[in-house]
């Protein structure tokens, strides 16, 4: 076995047990994301690296939800602090995911996920760069399938990573941004939310529907 697959092997089993942990183990109330965020603030630092590790691992192990977490952290932090923790955490995540697609292929993916997805590299890098961008500022695909296909797919890591990044800032901030406005202005949170979540709506009914961008050729489901 190569250093490199092994190391896949041990982040994708240790995710998912601590997964698995997370889920039933926890004690975690996921319906109320604000009080448990509350706790990990009073444990100072470590409280912020058990978020940030608790997001990367929700990137590498689907089932997670991270994004009521993540918003409910710009109360708790503020916008600005717990967007860098959800950037971060989302970052780390996305790497890892590209890191074992790349390294463990299509079978070990569809085995987590139950889906096996790559990219088309027929438009070169660079249109690849763009699609991981658009895919992470409008999430219309799971990010962890994004970054698996991105992988499996051998795009190369410097191209996925700046694009990834890009991509993961200004998502990440508009969702701690609009946690954070929901405790001072509920009604207009709520209107905005609202108006984004119909466009991504809109713009995944396109591309399904219509194949808008022609992102259809591109993202490929075995």
């Amino acid at each position: 076995m190569q250093p490199a697959t092994g190391i896949a092997l041990a982040v994708l089993v240790g995710c998912a047990i601590a997964a698995f942990w997370l889920i039933t183990q926890s004690g975690i109330q996921w319906a109320e994301p604000q009080q448990w965020l509350q706790q990990l603030k009073a444990l100072g630092w470590k409280g912020v690296a058990f978020f940030i590790a608790f997001l990367a691992i929700a990137i590498i192990v689907g089932p997670i939800p991270s994004t009521p977490f993540t918003a409910a952290a710009g109360t708790v932090w503020g916008p600005n602090q717990a967007g860098l923790y959800g950037v971060l955490g989302i970052f780390l995540g996305s790497v890892a995911a590209y890191f074992i697609g790349r390294t463990l292929g299509r079978s070990a993916v569809k085995a987590l996920t139950g889906k096996s997805v790559s990219l088309s590299t027929h438009r070169g890098e660079r249109y690849l760069g763009w699609v991981i961008l658009i895919g992470h500022t409008l999430p219309v695909m799971p990010y962890d399938l994004l970054s698996y296909a991105a992988g499996i797919s051998g795009l190369s890591f410097q191209v996925f990573a700046v694009s990834c990044l890009l991509g993961i800032i200004p998502c990440t901030l508009m969702m701690t941004y609009m946690g954070a406005a929901l405790m001072l202005n509920p009604g207009g949170t709520v209107a905005i939310a609202l108006v984004l979540i119909g466009g991504c709506a809109i713009l995944a009914w396109g591309v399904r529907r219509h194949n808008w961008f022609g992102l259809k050729d591109v993202i490929l489901f075995h």
